[in-house]
């Protein structure tokens, strides 16, 4: 059986460095008390209105996003090693989009296949020779880790398109400061505080060239009914941007505009949370009413900045995740500090067979599924589960990769019955501009409330805790 790496505790029962402090603190507490702390957490986050949608056969349902008590700690050593991987596979990300954009010199060094990205659902044509303003393609990403040992931190993912939940990182940590004050000043914790003003920063960086005065930055959301949709609003605010949508907008003189009381001002940077193809509904989408017609047209004029930009979809694709370590060599120069999940591409005859006959012990995607969506765990599938992706997988191949099911570290969560151990990932952001590459100390970890399940996504039961990252 495989071994389960506990964050908090060793094999004996005694605390991690990192969790010394903290789970000396706990095991002192009044657990009546804690269970108090734990319904006003909740009921803080009802009143604040942090929810999210989860979409199914019938209407999108809202849900209160469940929230754990119980922080967990990354020690400053570990953080400065993935700190630096991190970077690394961003910068390799950015290379890599302006490289497929433009001269391709990664298909001609043999290191990718054409096909990978001329047959790849998120290219996008209308992206080849535009290079946007300081060659920043992916202003906000968030980098999915998984834990597996001491000093073992896979990816699983790179979100490079329209990266969500940093809104549940701010507002975890302010609860716990509300909450628990005293664990802050026994133990010194990286702040969080203040991503907001520096993604408005960033973004400001990005603006394009004709921009003269202080840039004027926009949220594009798709509207109230969006699963994310409270985290479009709560960033607007938090940066003192406007927060838009596509029928508040339109192409004036050459730039794109918004809706004012004064009539239309001119938008310098618009981060936008509604997917490529309903940005633009005369170069995408026909259909769209999400988008701004003509967006694309000003953008590839060099007339406002798109953050993330389009196309930028293609970087997080499942089946070129497998490439990845050469990706980031090829670009840096360096072997990949950050390791990658062992990756099958089904859409490989020898890589598919392998898969069909391991189906029952492996992890199965959608190339570009995301949220837990269309994905298989084959340990924890019946017959009937598995018996029926076997033909999903038969009938398209290409639209699937597999990966080993990792035993992924555990951090305790707060049940009833005390502390229990829980299944975790991370997803840190990032933010990347001209001026450099800003990484948020800690990230959003979600945690698997169900014993022994591995789907953290909250739109399939998961939760979310505060990530602390410590001083020193």
């Amino acid at each position: 059986m495989t071994q389960i790496f506990d964050e908090m505790t060793t094999e004996d029962g005694s605390l991690r460095d990192p969790y010394a402090e903290i789970g000396r603190w706990f095991g002192n507490e009044d657990v009546s008390r804690l269970r108090a702390k734990q319904r006003e957490a909740e009921e803080v986050f009802r009143l604040t209105g942090i929810t999210f949608n989860v979409y199914g056969k019938a209407e999108a349902e809202e849900r209160l996003i469940p929230f754990d008590i119980v922080p967990r700690v990354i020690s400053h050593r570990e953080w400065q090693k993935l700190s630096r991987g991190i970077e690394q596979r961003v910068r390799a990300i950015n290379a890599f989009l302006h490289d497929i954009y433009n001269r391709r010199e990664i298909v001609k060094a043999g290191r990718l296949p054409e096909e990978m990205i001329s047959q790849n659902e998120a290219f996008l044509p209308q992206m080849l020779g535009v290079t946007p303003p300081g060659h920043v393609y992916t202003h906000i990403v968030g980098i999915d880790l998984v834990r597996t040992g001491p000093d073992d931190f896979f990816v699983l993912e790179d979100n490079a398109r329209t990266p969500s939940g940093v809104s549940y990182m701010l507002e975890n940590r302010e609860t716990m400061l509300k909450m628990f004050p005293e664990l802050f000043t026994a133990t010194r914790v990286q702040p969080v505080s203040d991503y907001p003003r520096n993604l408005r920063r960033s973004l400001a960086a990005c603006a394009p060239a004709m921009t003269t005065d202080e840039p004027t930055v926009a949220v594009l959301t798709p509207g109230i009914y969006n699963s994310a949709y409270y985290e479009h609003a709560f960033l607007a605010d938090q940066m003192g941007a406007e927060l838009v949508e596509g029928h508040d907008l339109r192409v004036v003189d050459g730039r794109v505009a918004m809706r004012t009381t004064r009539g239309y001002k001119p938008i310098d940077v618009l981060y936008r949370r509604v997917d490529d193809e309903y940005l633009d509904p005369l170069n995408f989408n026909p259909n769209s009413a999400l988008g701004v017609p003509g967006i694309m047209d000003v953008y590839r004029a060099g007339g406002i900045t798109i953050a993330n930009a389009p196309g930028t979809g293609i970087a997080d694709d499942k089946a070129i995740y497998s490439y990845m370590p050469d990706i980031v060599e090829f670009y840096t120069g360096e072997k990949a500090i950050l390791q990658n999940v062992p990756t099958w591409r089904c859409s490989d005859p020898e890589s598919l067979k392998y898969v069909l006959d391991n189906l029952a012990e492996l992890v199965v995607k959608e190339v570009h599924g995301s949220g837990g969506y269309g994905m298989l765990i084959g340990p924890t599938s019946s017959k009937r589960e598995l018996a029926t992706f076997r033909k999903k997988l038969q009938a398209n191949p290409g639209n699937y990769i597999a990966q080993p099911t990792l035993a992924l570290s555990t951090v305790p969560i707060f049940t009833n019955k005390g502390l229990a151990p829980r299944h975790v990932d991370l997803r840190p952001f990032v933010l990347v501009s001209p001026e450099g590459i800003n990484i948020t100390p800690g990230g959003l970890t979600r945690v698997a409330l169900k014993k022994g399940s591995l789907v953290v996504n909250s739109s399939q039961g998961g939760g979310t805790k505060d990530t602390w990252v410590l001083e020193d």
